[in-house]
């Protein structure tokens, strides 16, 4: 029910606070606007909310204090909705564990549609390695339907790190920090395309590792996807 979406938004400018809750309301969303980091810990300590829209630039603190506590401590789906629109930007905040990234102005249409394709993925999505089997890691293995996968160690590095971040883009950075001997962004782009070989049934169009352009990337299981990824 759309009335039980409840959704924080954090955003220090009092009119586009005003438009987005007014707009956001008029879907039938339940949205509870502050103005600041403090205000916005309190209000997730003290009631659950199924979508955090953070802008990062508050008075108090910046919106990477948010995103680095609440991704200790308190899960709730992340889109940042920040006037930066520097790729580095959008990289640290992937980092910090945003789901999406929103750049204003923002386009109230589009961010509606982020906000349910987000919302759709948590809903059914705990990670793809608890999902009908579609990939099971078993000590030095993984299984892909249920078939163990040939793999090289690279391979197997990057892709397990992928299942444990199921569903997140993941940036290049990222990747080549976490596996050592990846070395570059070539090389890594490279194991991805000898990865897609192995899992998809037209690596040209893959269905499971999906590439956030200028980003990074994504894997996923399409058949929780009942929504057009964006």
């Amino acid at each position: 029910m759309l009335s039980k979406t409840k959704i924080l938004l954090v955003e220090d400018d009092e009119i586009a606070s005003y438009l987005m809750k007014e707009f956001l309301e008029g879907k039938g969303f339940s949205v509870t606007p502050v103005f600041t980091i403090s205000d916005a810990i309190s209000h997730l300590r003290l009631d659950k909310y199924n979508m955090l829209l953070l802008d990062l630039s508050l008075p108090d603190y910046s919106g990477f204090e948010l995103l680095s506590n609440i991704k200790t401590s308190i899960a709730v789906p992340t889109i940042v909705i920040s006037a930066y629109s520097e790729t580095d930007i959008k990289i640290k905040a992937f980092k910090f564990g945003a789901n999406d990234y929103v750049v204003k102005p923002v386009d109230f249409l589009e961010l509606e549609a982020r906000i349910w394709a987000l919302l759709s993925r948590n809903e059914n999505i705990v990670s793809i390695a608890e999902t009908e089997n579609l990939f099971t890691i078993k000590n030095d293995q993984i299984l892909f339907q249920k078939n163990t996968l040939t793999l090289t160690g690279v391979e197997f590095d990057i892709l397990s790190f992928l299942i444990d971040h199921a569903e997140k883009m993941v940036s290049r950075e990222m990747l080549t920090e976490s596996v050592a001997s990846i070395g570059s962004h070539r090389l890594l782009d490279n194991h991805i395309k000898n990865i897609r070989r192995k899992i998809e049934k037209d690596s040209s169009k893959p269905q499971y590792l999906k590439t956030e352009y200028g980003l990074g990337y994504r894997l996923i299981n399409p058949q929780n996807h009942n929504t057009v990824s964006l």
